[in-house]
């Protein structure tokens, strides 16, 4: 049994659950994704058979931005999802019992501006006065504010924000000048500067290590525990093969994304984005007290002194991973993540 205490839940977890588990048949999944290159775990495992391997029947529904998305799970309307850290973590401050059981996704924001405002906006600190285009609830929109506020700066009085509808409406914006500035992700990002733009900051420099999109499910849902853990396999599956596989990883993406190869390959292989399925505790409970020093988070909000760890489950990631390592003793990937969980999250 794998026992978690250090301020946590107790939580049991039996590490000889999937093994003991006979043949099911598959268990219909409904997954909430969003249309970028982060979310390519998700197009693997269904590409690459991981979550029939796993006995799940999974029906990937597209969402433009995580406000949308984060409403879907709210509502039942899906079963699970990754949309940012932004959008779990305002939702549990105004209440609603979620929790993160591991992610998808790291970093990968980026603040763009055009040429013609490269010698007045050098970095976070050069927003004063200016417009700033963003999507409603994204990380990257987290991260700015919490820049913004470090710098000395208040995203309230100081800069006007404006929360579209998704990247491309971000980008259009900039480029015709109705903002001075602009966050977006990853493809994002190098499709801005194809088309002339300049990337001023990266949420990975103004935020290192920052978690982006969480997989979520409800507090209700939470004691489906097996489903949680093979759901975790297999995305585990999809992050080890997309390391040692890139045409195969790119093709799956092409089909979900419709983008050019070359532009997704770029992307996803770039750097700029964490690929890791890791809960990241410690990463979350950053990004929340940055959210409240900055008032992202409204104080005065039902959830907003809650202790986050309390609204993250670590188990099931750990049992998912330690299985798969266990089932592959001689591959060092897997202890290289165990290491990274301890490390991140204990």
């Amino acid at each position: 049994m794998v026992v978690f205490r250090k301020g946590f839940t107790l939580a049991l977890v039996s590490l000889s659950l999937l093994a003991a588990t006979p043949a099911r048949a598959a268990e219909k999944l409904r997954i909430g994704y969003l249309p970028v290159t982060g979310h390519a775990k998700f197009f693997v495992a269904k590409e690459q058979g991981f979550f029939t391997r796993e006995g799940l029947d999974v029906e990937l529904v597209e969402f433009v931005n995580s406000a949308d998305g984060i409403n879907a799970l709210n509502a039942g309307k899906i079963d699970v999802g990754a949309f940012g850290t932004t959008a779990p973590l305002v939702h549990i401050s105004k209440g609603t019992d979620l929790r993160v059981i591991g992610g998808i996704m790291g970093e990968d924001a980026a603040l763009v501006i055009a040429p013609a405002s490269a010698s007045s906006i050098k970095g976070v600190a050069d927003l004063r006065g200016k417009k700033v285009a963003t999507v409603r609830l994204a990380s990257g929109d987290a991260v700015l504010r919490g820049a913004l506020h470090d710098a000395g700066l208040d995203w309230k009085k100081d800069v006007q924000i404006f929360e579209l509808k998704n990247p491309p409406a971000v980008l259009e914006a900039v480029k015709s000048g109705q903002v001075d500035a602009g966050v977006i992700w990853g493809p994002h990002d190098l499709r801005a500067e194809d088309q002339g733009l300049l990337v001023v900051a990266r949420s990975r420099t103004l935020q290192p290590g920052h978690p982006c999109c969480r997989l979520t499910v409800s507090a209700s849902r939470l004691p489906e525990r097996t489903t949680w853990v093979h759901l975790l396999r297999a995305i585990l599956l999809a992050e080890r093969y997309a390391q040692e596989h890139r045409p195969e990883t790119v093709a799956a993406i092409v089909k979900y994304l419709k983008l050019d190869p070359k532009l997704v390959e770029r992307a996803y292989y770039s750097g700029y984005l964490e690929q890791g399925t890791d809960p990241n505790l410690k990463g979350i409970q950053k990004f929340w007290r940055i959210m409240k020093e900055s008032e992202f988070i409204d104080l005065s909000a039902p959830g907003s002194r809650d202790p986050i760890e309390g609204h993250v489950e670590l188990a099931l990631y750990r049992t998912a991973l330690d299985g798969l390592a266990s089932e592959n003793p001689k591959d060092p990937y897997w202890a290289t993540l165990q290491r990274k969980f301890v490390e991140r999250n204990l």
